[in-house]
């Protein structure tokens, strides 16, 4: 199938420069290209129409899963037709396995997973073994370890009515190897039920149950059947079942598997003697026996992808396969990616892939130091940087800001391409995209000293207030931005806070309260920035603008101002004693892109017209956004002053619920903070509120 785009408007202003020249430098070849295109200019329409025209399955990596959503909604309703997919971590919570010397405290892995997310990864990966119309928009998970792609493509079921391959006892053998669970009492995704001679199937990434009526051994009809009332769909005459997870072994590799586990566990071991690490060496004997045990008897233990290394059949110290190989299995191996890469916001989203590798190792070698973890634990793991670029198709780093490292790779890009051609570069690299279909012009820029500064802003807010628009106020901490907000309220005024405190899917559900007017300002830090489609805010206030620093970089300055570029009567007010060097600078490439808009509206005789945009329905509920129901928890204390995090008989019984829910939002913010020694705290006192009630 090919790409075909749905839109009621065509491509104007900057777009269709842009669309061309992204697409000349594709066919020409060129590796890596920057698409700097400011706020509101339309850049996810721009990258559709060249998704449209190249015509090769895509892969958009964005930095975090609430901007992913958003891209992937917005891609969804470009390409109704095709396979728009959404990939993104599947863990509401999560707290990795880790060991803290200094304490002698040992943590377990302990998670949860959204079983929604879960059905969309493997709906994602489903798609890309079957369609070549396939569009995936990915967080940085991309990069993490997924089982390979060969085994998982292998490991299909083909269902066909008829068929002597689809004979009723090799389906219910099969359905056991790729995951799928018997339960004849409850239907739900990756189960099946035997009801007389029939199967009843739930794809694990499927909204409805597949039907499979035999005659005796012989497969006679497949239907699509409704969930909820279980009535038919439609009829079938083959469909593809594929495995309930991503992990797949090979069962005939199965028992070398674990033959290999155990001559490293007796390698480790003798290592750990001859270092004098006696105590390492008998916990890690016990730890490695049990899982074999496991192994053995079920196919599965907590914390099996730290074999994954033996079950995959890598060398020591290969890279995992991830989404990428999927990508490569398909379309083509490293001498052929004939496929398209786009990095959303890349200069966030680069650093952030290569920053993942170094983390994740030293925090499993302390496991592996102190004999809670095989050396092959190791394995499992995100892509390195160079592992990553290694991967990398074409690609289109899409940024308003984009980085050193991506203006530089893109421009030798085009220099070795044009000396291996032996012709002179027609190229352009860094194509630009500053003009506005709506005519709208980045904001007003003024800088005010911070003397008075709270006052000042109280009055410019009121009055924004009074013509009905919103409010974003960017602080560096977050105990300004909670005194800002509670100062605010003291004057009445609808105003709440935004910083990492604040679940992930939180942050949603209160940017959609902002646009609703449920809110009429926000105060925030770094959280502001990158993505935020907030076409109601006319004001951006930015205190202590002149503390030079990461907050306060030319591009992130940039970036927050472009947060009151979607208004027409967008203002950008800096609080700041002195104008930095990012601050000149900053404001110069707004003033620049100021001027070139103007431009093009006078020479084209336009007026400019605000952005209106709906507020689209949640795609996902998530349970980290329903436990949420207060940003600052009630704080409860045991008597006699002693802080406590649970004390039931402090709590009043129409409170406690609430009060679960409360403490379960700060295991997770603690875990998102990567403070696990918090987080097991919390979670094990959880378990004991609960077993008391």
């Amino acid at each position: 199938m090919e790409f075909k785009l749905t839109s009621s408007y065509k491509p104007a202003g900057d777009q269709p420069q842009a669309i061309k020249s992204l697409l000349s430098n594709y066919k020409a070849g060129l590796s890596d290209q920057v698409l700097l295109g400011v706020t509101g200019s339309g850049k996810t329409f721009t990258v559709a129409n060249v998704i449209q025209e190249i015509k090769k399955p895509t892969l958009i990596i964005s930095h975090n899963k609430t901007l992913a959503a958003q891209l992937y909604q917005e891609f969804k309703e470009f390409f109704p037709k095709n396979a728009v997919e959404y990939f993104v971590s599947y863990y509401d919570y999560y707290q990795p396995e880790s060991y803290l010397p200094a304490t002698d405290t040992y943590i377990e892995k302990d998670a949860d997973i959204n079983d929604e997310i879960d059905r969309l990864r493997l709906r994602a990966t489903a798609a890309l073994m079957t369609r070549s119309d396939v569009i995936i928009v990915a967080s940085v998970s991309a990069i993490y370890s997924l089982g390979d792609p060969e085994e998982y493509s292998q490991a299909i079921l083909e269902l066909k009515v008829g068929s002597a391959t689809t004979l009723r006892a090799h389906v219910l053998s099969r359905l056991i190897e790729m995951h799928y669970n018997r339960n004849d009492f409850e239907s739900k995704r990756a189960t099946f039920r035997v009801k007389g001679e029939n199967i009843e199937v739930w794809p694990a990434y499927e909204d409805y149950i597949l039907r499979l009526e035999y005659l005796g051994e012989s497969l006679s009809r497949i239907s699509k059947l409704n969930p909820i009332t279980f009535g038919q769909i439609e009829p079938l005459s083959e469909f593809v079942l594929y495995p309930a997870r991503h992990y797949v072994a090979d069962p005939e590799t199965f028992d070398e598997a674990l033959a290999a586990i155990q001559v490293d566990l007796e390698k480790q071991l003798k290592s750990l003697e001859g270092q004098g690490k006696k105590l390492e060496a008998y916990r890690l004997k016990q730890r490695t026996k049990y899982d074999l045990e496991m192994l053995k008897e079920v196919g599965f233990v907590n914390g099996i992808e730290n074999y994954s290394r033996y079950f995959d059949g890598r060398a020591p110290g290969s890279p995992p396969y991830t989404l990428l190989d999927f990508f490569a299995h398909r379309f083509g191996k490293a001498s052929s990616k004939d496929w398209l890469l786009v990095v959303d916001e890349s200069h966030i989203s680069i650093p952030q892939i290569r920053g993942m590798y170094k983390g994740d190792r030293s925090r499993k070698q302390t496991l592996i130091d102190f004999g809670f973890r095989l050396p092959s634990a190791l394995d499992n793991r995100p892509l390195d940087f160079p592992e990553f670029e290694t991967r990398m198709p074409q690609t289109i780093y899409m940024s308003a800001t984009p980085s050193p490292w991506e203006l530089t790779r893109a421009t030798v890009a085009a220099s070795d391409l044009s000396s291996l051609s032996g012709q002179k570069a027609t190229l352009t690299p860094i194509v630009e995209q500053l003009i506005r279909p709506t005519g709208l012009i980045d904001p007003q820029i003024t800088v005010l000293p911070s003397k008075d500064q709270i006052n000042d802003l109280r009055c410019r807010i009121e009055e924004r207030i009074k013509n009905g628009q919103r409010v974003l106020v960017t602080t560096l901490t977050k105990r300004m931005a909670e005194e800002l907000s509670d100062y605010l309220k003291n004057l009445n005024i609808k105003v709440t806070y935004l910083h990492s405190d604040i679940q992930t899917l939180e942050r949603s559900t209160i940017l959609d309260d902002l646009r609703r007017g449920n809110y009429d300002v926000l105060v925030g830090i770094n959280l502001l920035r990158e993505g935020l489609d907030l076409p109601e805010v006319s004001l951006v206030a930015i205190l202590d603008a002149d503390k030079e620093g990461f907050l306060r970089s030319e591009s992130a300055l940039i970036q927050v101002m472009g947060r009151a570029a979607r208004h027409l009567q967008g203002e950008v007010v800096m609080y700041a004693d002195k104008i930095t060097d990012s601050m000149r600078r900053a404001i110069d490439e707004v003033d620049r892109r100021r001027s070139i808009q103007l431009s093009y509206n006078q020479e084209h005789n336009i007026t400019p017209v605000g952005i209106t945009k709906s507020i689209r329905d949640k795609m996902v509920e998530f349970t980290a956004a329903e436990i949420a129901e207060k940003s600052h928890p009630t704080v409860y204390s045991k008597k006699g002053g002693k802080a406590s995090l649970i004390d039931l008989a402090d709590v009043p019984p129409s409170e406690r619920k609430k009060f679960i829910k409360e403490l379960e939002l700060k295991m997770q913010t603690a875990a998102e903070e990567l403070n696990f020694e918090l987080a097991a705290q919390i979670r094990d006192e959880l378990l004991d509120i609960k077993k008391n009630l």
